[in-house]
């Protein structure tokens, strides 16, 4: 063929091996890919390094560490508050039952007293004094002083129609009853403490010698027996039998004014 086996003419100065990088250059393309690696390699690293860091930062923070401990200021501080909380809470439930069990106390003593007044209560009710008799009028007083009496006046006279009841002063015995001179039919009551109570000038005597009476109960009939100017009860009272005291006064005493 025509030019066959012929080659291309080269132009002096120029040689083959100009094509093939030279040696330096491909040792800085080998350079530059090292480098290349080796960031593509550090980066990764790097963001490793940063995400371990603020997740320390975030635990620190938070509290807890990498196994989930919460240890960390600010749950200390928590974990303080709800240790105070807690022996606030046990104080508080310890003064409210020792509250509670003084308040059972009380509760208790009040019932207590409550039952002893009330049966204080009904041992008065049962010993209260009464008036002798009814639709009365007083005349003459105890110590009083006059030509009806050989001395001074022991006792207090309720002037009523004759026939009136006699009611016992008090709770007592009967120790002695009949025909007693000037004092005319007499019964004479025994309390107790001993005080004698005597009623005097009486028409009818309604009780014995012995007999059980009550406050309020009928023992006899108002009359002008004795030393009298007209129908009336004498009432005496005589503290453990002895001399007599004023009647008004001891009435008084009892809760009872004539």
């Amino acid at each position: 063929m025509p030019g066959a086996g012929r080659r291309r003419a080269v132009k002096p100065g120029r040689s083959r091996s100009r094509r093939l990088p030279s040696l330096p250059t491909v040792a800085g393309l080998v350079a530059l890919v090292v480098a290349g690696a080796g960031a593509i390699t550090v980066g990764p690293q790097q963001s490793a390094d940063s995400a371990i860091a603020l997740s320390s930062q975030g635990r620190e923070l938070s509290g807890t560490d990498a196994v989930g401990y919460t240890g960390g200021p600010r749950a200390r501080a928590l974990s303080r508050d709800s240790e105070r909380e807690a022996l606030q809470d046990a104080a508080d439930a310890k003064l409210q039952k020792a509250a509670e069990e003084q308040a059972a106390e009380r509760n208790a003593e009040l019932k207590s007293l409550g039952k002893a007044a009330e049966a204080r209560a009904g041992q008065i009710a049962k010993n209260q004094w009464h008036l002798p008799t009814e639709g009365y009028h007083l005349t003459a007083r105890f110590g009083m002083a006059g030509g009806l009496w050989s001395s001074n006046h022991t006792g207090l006279d309720f002037a009523a129609p004759s026939g009136t009841p006699i009611f016992a002063v008090a709770n007592g015995v009967i120790t002695e009853t009949g025909y007693a001179g000037s004092y005319g039919n007499r019964t004479v009551e025994t309390l107790p403490d001993g005080t004698e109570l005597w009623y005097a000038h009486q028409s009818a005597i309604g009780v014995q010698v012995g007999d059980q009476v009550i406050g309020g109960q009928q023992i006899g009939n108002v009359g002008s027996t004795g030393n009298t100017t007209g129908p009336h009860v004498h009432l005496e009272v005589r503290p453990g039998g002895g001399d007599p005291v004023d009647p008004y006064q001891a009435l008084v005493f009892h809760g009872v004014t004539p």
